[in-house]
C-alpha cells in the first residue's frame, strides 16, 4: 500500500465503512488523494508507480488530473465523507460555541514562514466567541509556537499524528477531528484548506483570513494561494456566505460520489482475501 494511503488513518477509515472492521486496513489498489488540493490530486513529491490508479475526492479533482495526461483515476469522495455516513450528527446535539482555528502548517519536509503573533492578533480581533486553536503536529511539537497561542489564552489542541511511512498514523485522526468541529459554530484558517471543508460539512460557519504565510519552497506549479484566491473568492473573509460554501465543500469533497461498501470493497481491491502487505 502507498503510505500516504494510511494519512490520517484514511485507510482505516474506509476500511471501517466498507465492513472490515478496525484492524489494520488491508492493502489498497490504488493512490488515495490525502489532502484537498488545487492538482491532480496527487502530492507533489511522493513516490507514485505508474499506471497505479488515483482515487480522487472529486470530479473537479479527476478533470484537473486528466488535462495533465493522467488517466486511470476514480471519484470515489473524500474519506471524510465517508466518516460523516458513519457518524451522523445527533439529532438533539448540544448547542456549539465559539471558533475552532486552524493556522497553516509545515511538514517533515517543509517549514512555515509567517508572523504568529500578527495572526493572534487578527484572530482576537475577529472571532466574538471562546477560541479554540488547532496545531498540527508540526506545529504542536515546537514549544515556541504552541506557547504563543498557549499564552494567548487559546485553547490549544492537536487531532494527532498523521504518520509517515506507515508509522505512528493514528486511526483516530479524523474521528478526534469531526468531534473537535461538532463542538464549534464557526471553523477559521489563514488558508483555504481541507480543513475548511471539513468544517463545512460537519455544519460549522467557515471564515477563512488573515497572512497565509509562507511554506518553504512551495511548488508552484498549479498556481498556488494566489489561484486559490482567484478561484474561490467567495470562500475567503471574516464573514462567509454559508449556503455558498455548503454548496462547493459539498462539490470539493465528492459528497455524491460516495460508494457503498459492496462497490467501495471492489474499487480499493478489497473485494476478495488477500495477502497483508503493506
Amino acid at each position: 500500500m502507498h503510505h500516504a494511503n494510511h494519512f490520517y488513518g484514511h485507510a482505516h477509515v474506509l476500511a471501517r465503512y466498507a465492513g472490515l472492521g478496525d484492524g489494520h486496513p488491508p492493502r489498497i489498489n490504488g493512490y488515495v488523494q490525502h489532502g484537498w488540493n488545487i492538482g491532480d490530486g496527487l502530492a507533489p513529491g511522493h513516490p507514485y508507480a505508474e499506471r497505479t490508479p488515483s482515487l480522487l475526492w472529486s470530479e473537479q479533482t479527476r478533470r484537473r488530473a486528466w488535462s495533465v495526461g493522467r488517466r486511470n483515476v476514480t471519484v470515489i469522495g473524500a474519506p471524510f465523507v465517508y466518516l460523516l455516513a458513519m457518524q451522523p450528527e445527533e439529532k438533539s446535539p448540544p448547542d456549539r460555541e465559539g471558533t475552532i482555528w486552524y493556522p497553516f502548517h509545515g511538514w517533515e519536509g517543509q517549514h512555515v514562514k509567517g508572523d504568529h503573533k500578527e495572526l493572534i492578533a487578527r484572530i482576537r480581533d475577529t472571532e466574538p466567541g471562546p477560541v479554540t486553536v488547532c496545531l498540527y503536529w508540526h506545529e504542536h511539537r515546537m514549544r515556541r509556537v504552541r506557547r504563543l497561542y498557549e499564552n494567548a489564552g487559546f485553547r490549544v489542541i492537536c487531532h494527532g499524528y498523521r504518520g509517515h511511512w506507515w508509522k505512528d498514523t493514528d486511526p483516530q485522526f479524523l474521528d478526534h477531528q469531526l468531534a473537535e468541529l461538532r463542538r464549534h459554530r464557526r471553523v477559521a484558517s489563514n488558508r483555504l484548506t481541507s480543513a475548511i471543508f471539513y468544517g463545512v460539512a460537519a455544519g460549522c460557519e467557515p471564515a477563512v483570513y488573515g497572512d497565509p504565510m509562507v511554506l518553504a519552497d512551495e511548488d508552484p506549479t498549479f498556481g498556488g494561494t494566489a489561484r486559490i484566491r482567484r478561484q474561490w473568492p467567495q470562500l475567503h473573509g471574516e464573514q462567509v456566505h454559508l449556503p455558498t460554501a455548503v454548496a462547493i465543500a459539498h462539490a470539493e469533497l465528492g459528497t455524491d460520489h460516495r460508494h457503498p461498501p459492496a462497490a467501495l470493497r471492489e474499487l480499493l481491491g478489497w473485494a476478495y482475501p488477500q495477502e497483508e502487505t503493506t
